[in-house]
């Protein structure tokens, strides 16, 4: 590749003022801190809406336009167009293609495509991240920032107010009490955010910043340990060993075969379970909660309506709490009241149930099958590798939380601002050459 073109998380334009990188490197670290962090954190679990009522945020709907305008005009006047047209737009244009065809037939299509925009909005701030920095040690040292200053913020909230950051024994959350959420409404999202964030703290060790790695990934890993998410905890380790297995061998191609295996085993012993006795008798002898808490009752009831609508599938955030179950009659035999459930608990059932299984496969390709054809391409360029590893590690680990939480296209919500980078960057590091700190 040209000199011209180098650069899979940078723009290569030569500016004449150092200025203006050490601006770039420090939009880009606070755009991701606050993506991160979100625009209303602390604020607990939301309260539940009435059917039909409009579930639309004014702050974030303000807060994320005014952002992705910042970083729209920053990456137009600061990053050069040949690098700018190898964010992988074309394969985007099919993920919101799908996506928006969907939000015609929702219950509600001008909600639903008002959240398709939001969730459009963010992917720019997404890519400003990726593009804006110098160079490789520019993105290296603005995504450690962030997550050193958001590990701060949340520790210090622990010390000051952990009423705001650790689930409390009143109402429906109770059976967490005592378990951390940080910033987050839920355990059970703020533990893959900081798994993620101790994957960037490794990824900085990598690149040189050893102290403020090291730090990151203690608090991050100590972090998971407490919010008490049990298959982050399984899963954290695992796609770490994954990636870490490839590159000390050497065969890239076998991480991506024994995560492949894996992503198998696990959607046997998940939603696999559900659909066979002999995988659920074979599930009760490996662990003690068999349900995993309940949700083996939603994805009975969500295969079931999969299978009313297997085709066009009910529109983009156009299913959960919404009339199509909210208008049903309590069953109460089921151990969860499908009626007040905000999601699926699993992103391949939710993206069949938003976009049909044809759409739901083509989703699913574009954000997790390719990415891996990427990653075999990007380690062929030795100096993407880092980078590379640290993006598909977020890939895979994401690919298995999925079987357990929805997050796909889920307009600002961290989980899925991350994987959305992850994706983009892999794409990036395939497709260009990493850039050298400039002397």
């Amino acid at each position: 590749m040209s000199d011209s073109v180098q650069g899979s998380t940078i723009s290569d334009s030569h500016r004449s003022a150092a200025g203006t990188g050490a601006f770039s490197g420090i939009l880009a670290g606070c755009g991701l801190f606050i993506l991160m962090l979100s625009l209303q954190p602390f604020a607990g679990p939301p309260e539940p809406t009435a059917p039909g009522e409009s579930t639309g945020n004014i702050v974030n709907q303000i807060g994320y336009f005014g952002l992705g305008l910042v970083f729209l005009a920053a990456m137009l006047g600061l990053t050069q167009r040949d690098v700018l047209a190898r964010l992988g737009f074309s394969r985007w244009a099919v993920v919101f293609g799908i996506a928006a065809l969907s939000a015609l037939q929702s219950f509600d299509p001008t909600g639903s495509l008002r959240g398709l925009l939001l969730t459009a909005i963010v992917m720019i701030v997404v890519a400003g991240i990726l593009v804006l920095p110098d160079d490789e040690h520019g993105f290296a040292v603005a995504a450690v920032n962030a997550c050193l200053v958001l590990l701060l913020l949340v520790y210090a909230m622990l010390m000051v107010a952990p009423q705001l950051v650790i689930h409390g024994s009143e109402g429906a959350e109770g059976v967490h009490a005592g378990d951390w959420r940080g910033h987050l409404s839920h355990k059970n999202f703020a533990a893959p955010v900081f798994s993620i964030v101790a994957m960037i703290g490794i990824y900085g060790w990598r690149c040189g910043l050893r102290w403020r790695g090291t730090i990151i990934v203690a608090l991050g890993v100590l972090f998971v340990l407490n919010s008490g998410s049990k298959t982050t905890l399984g899963f954290l380790p695992l796609a770490i060993g994954v990636v870490a297995m490839g590159r000390v061998t050497g065969r890239p191609g076998l991480a991506i075969f024994a995560h492949l295996v894996l992503v198998g085993l696990i959607a046997a012993l998940t939603v696999g379970s559900v659909m066979s006795p002999a995988l659920n008798g074979i599930l009760k002898a490996l662990i003690s909660d068999p349900t995993f808490t309940g949700r083996d009752e939603i994805w009975k009831f969500a295969l079931q309506r999969i299978a009313e609508r297997p085709w066009s599938g009910y529109g983009y955030a156009s299913f959960w709490q919404t009339p199509a179950v909210t208008g049903l009659e309590e069953n109460y035999e089921a151990s969860w009241d499908v009626r007040g459930i905000g999601s699926g608990h699993d992103s391949y059932l939710d993206a069949a149930l938003t976009f049909g299984v044809p759409g739901a496969i083509v989703m699913v390709f574009v954000l997790m099958g390719l990415p891996l054809v990427d990653y075999l391409r990007a380690c062929r360029i030795a100096p993407n590798r880092r980078l590379a590893d640290l993006f598909v590690m977020i890939v895979i680990f994401m690919t298995y939380i999925g079987m357990l939480e929805s997050f796909l296209l889920n307009r600002a919500d961290p989980l899925w601002v991350l994987f959305a980078l992850a994706v983009t960057g892999i794409g990036l590091t395939a497709r260009m050459r990493a850039k050298p700190p400039q002397s």
